[in-house]
């Protein structure tokens, strides 16, 4: 029977493969240290976090998330190990809450392989504390036990490894809170849940509790060896049965339906469904990698069991031998062939509704090729997200499944068009590179000038060489654009101190509780700066208004896109990385690249493609600006 524990109270666990789950309501660092029997963690090397997140026997999340899965295995635990401990901390530097004190208290449970939880605890009474040892699997006379901690520290997680007894405490807390921020600046951020979301989450979760629905089949957990993993979405049907055990007469699952999730309006039920389809691979895939991971690691413990069983030694090489590791073999293949089963099954599912819901999609989510684009007119309202690339995982490539990227409106963090070489990159060209990502950056420029109603969002270019010329010729020839390129350093300084001002002024306003009292010819519109070939043309001052633009601009309408290698601005040094951090990365080639929120996949990103030979971005790009000067703009 599950035990709720209180601060203090201690439970034995009756299993050595376990699974801790924590979910915090917001995001937060989970990560774990190996200490000796005293207590004490003997260097950064016994500490897994995001920026090192496998030890033996343990493995936790690679970037912070409100929910988290970590993976022990208590029986790979070095001899030496007799002390896990489990500590949670707020991310820094994002803007979120400071102290546990403002967020719900964090919940942990320890579930054995099947799922079952043996002990759970929330980490109550925390007020100013920004990191907190929630609890901790301690070894006493070759038992385990679970005991609940609930320490935190006012100071932060330098002060939790401090107290662990680690010297360079605070070197190593500054660098996961930087592996942290990496893992945000790569990380699609997932959509903000609605109320009847919750309402069909807390249905689904008591469902499954009851046996009303079909249970998920049994994968291990991703991030490691652990329990059963839930990977479908809490808006969505679960898996259908295999074929075998459907009723008669049933003829299968249903055909899936375009818009087959919650929302009011059908464009909010397209995008859960999206956001639905990408969760479902995410969690899917984790599902079966994690049990591949599961039947390497018992094939290799079963044959150091059985192996090491044999009395003579000779026998390993003999017949015997042969038997056991044939029938470790035969074991392994079995689990693997029955995850391969159920990934294959919900892959087919997936890729179906796909090829459903693609069709359907409204031209703020469509990709280039959707004929939805031919009978385009500017829109009277601002839809929820815009589509900005295609994600998709090794898992999907052999069906060509790939899940559309929505991106929420207004945006709120930048992009960076990467114009350096990437992994993925066919392009041995430096100048080709760059070409590339300027392309790119006008089609996504094309892309929110289209979703937006006409005066809604205004550009403006700084291209300080003009090395752009050719790329941005369709947005200077339609007229969509708020003046000419900026170029020279003039040109460059004259933009960024007119939105710098624009920034300012919207503040004080703001602040002063007169946002209604700007003057009546204040364009009100949504400001995109798009600045080309960064850093050239941008002295210090120049970089600092930029920096100044990307923390402050997002509030208050103000948003940036920059296309630049970051090898060209190492002579800043870390002066420009905040400003990376804050801008989601894209490149114009295909690039396994972006996270997703839910267990950390590497995704690969591929860019939107205009169809060769078509002329759908100037025809759309002529509507956007006949609608600008029915407007006067």
């Amino acid at each position: 029977m599950a035990a709720e524990l209180v601060r203090g109270q201690n439970h034995p666990l009756t299993q050595t493969r376990l699974e801790i789950r924590v979910s915090a309501g917001h995001p937060v660092v989970a990560g774990a240290t190996l200490a000796d029997d005293r207590g004490t963690v003997h260097g950064a090397g016994r500490v897994a976090h995001p920026g090192a997140p496998a030890l033996p026997g343990l493995e936790v999340p690679r970037q912070a998330a409100a929910d988290h899965r970590l993976a022990v295995d208590l029986d790979a635990m070095p001899p030496d190990v007799h002390r896990v401990t489990v500590l949670l901390a707020l991310p820094v530097g994002t803007g979120g809450p400071t102290r546990f004190g403002a967020v719900a208290a964090p919940f942990v449970a320890v579930t054995g392989l099947d799922g079952a939880e043996q002990a759970s605890y929330t980490v109550t009474d925390l007020d100013s504390e920004s990191a907190v040892v929630a609890l901790e699997l301690y070894r006493r006379q070759d038992a385990w036990k679970v005991r609940a901690i609930g320490q935190g520290y006012a100071d932060g997680l330098a002060a939790l490894l401090a107290d662990q007894g680690l010297p360079d405490a605070g070197a190593l807390a500054g660098a996961i809170h930087d592996a942290v921020a990496q893992g945000l600046a790569r990380a699609v951020a997932p959509p903000p849940r609605t109320a009847d979301e919750s309402q069909v989450r807390a249905a689904a979760t008591a469902g499954h509790a009851a046996g009303a629905l079909p249970p998920t089949p049994a994968a291990p957990a991703a991030g490691g060896p652990g329990g059963p993993i839930d990977y479908s979405h809490p808006r969505r049907q679960a898996p259908p049965p295999p074929p075998a055990a459907q009723p008669a007469g049933t003829g299968g699952p249903a055909a899936p339906v375009a818009g087959d999730a919650t929302g009011w309006t059908m464009e909010e039920r397209l995008y859960n469904q999206v956001w639905g389809m990408f969760e479902d691979l995410a969690r899917t895939a984790a599902a079966f990698r994690s049990a591949v991971d599961f039947a390497d690691s018992r094939m290799e413990q079963e044959l150091d069991r059985i192996l090491s069983g044999l009395s003579d030694p000779r026998s390993r090489l003999g017949s015997q031998g042969d038997a056991a590791r044939e029938a470790a073999r035969a074991k392994h293949g079995a689990l693997v062939e029955r995850a391969r089963e159920v990934l294959d099954r919900d892959l087919a599912q997936l890729a179906a509704e796909s090829e459903v819901v693609e069709p359907a999609l409204p031209a703020p989510y469509a990709g280039w090729d959707n004929p939805c684009w031919h009978a385009y007119r500017s829109p009277m309202e601002l839809p929820m997200a815009v589509r900005l690339g295609d994600l998709g995982l090794p898992e999907s490539d052999s069906l060509g499944l790939r899940i559309p990227m929505l991106v929420r409106l207004p945006l709120e963090r930048g992009l960076w068009i990467d114009a350096g070489a990437s992994a993925g990159d066919g392009l041995s060209d430096a100048d080709a590179v760059r070409a590339r990502a300027a392309q790119t950056a006008v089609v996504h420029v094309a892309r929110l000038l289209a979703a937006y109603p006409a005066g809604g969002f205004s550009v403006h270019v700084v291209d300080p060489a003009g090395t752009a010329a050719a790329a941005l010729a369709p947005l200077v020839d339609a007229g969509v654009l708020d003046g000419p390129p900026a170029r020279g350093a003039a040109g460059v300084s004259e933009v960024l101190t007119r939105l710098t001002e624009r920034v300012d002024l919207i503040q004080m306003a703001i602040r002063a509780g007169a946002a209604d009292s700007l003057p009546p010819d204040f364009d009100t519109a949504q400001q995109l700066l798009v600045v080309h070939d960064f850093p050239h043309g941008f002295d210090d001052r120049a970089v600092t208004r930029l920096r100044y633009l990307a923390d402050e601009g997002p509030q208050v309408g103000v948003h940036l896109m920059l296309v630049a290698d970051r090898q060209d601005a190492a002579e800043y040094g870390p002066l420009l990385d905040p400003l990376w951090r804050t801008l989601l990365r894209l490149t114009p080639v295909p690039d396994d690249h972006l996270a997703d929120p839910w267990v950390g996949h590497a995704w690969t990103y591929e860019p939107p493609a205009v169809p060769q030979g078509s002329a759908v971005l100037r025809t759309v790009l002529a509507e956007v600006a006949r609608a600008r000067q029915e407007r006067g703009l």
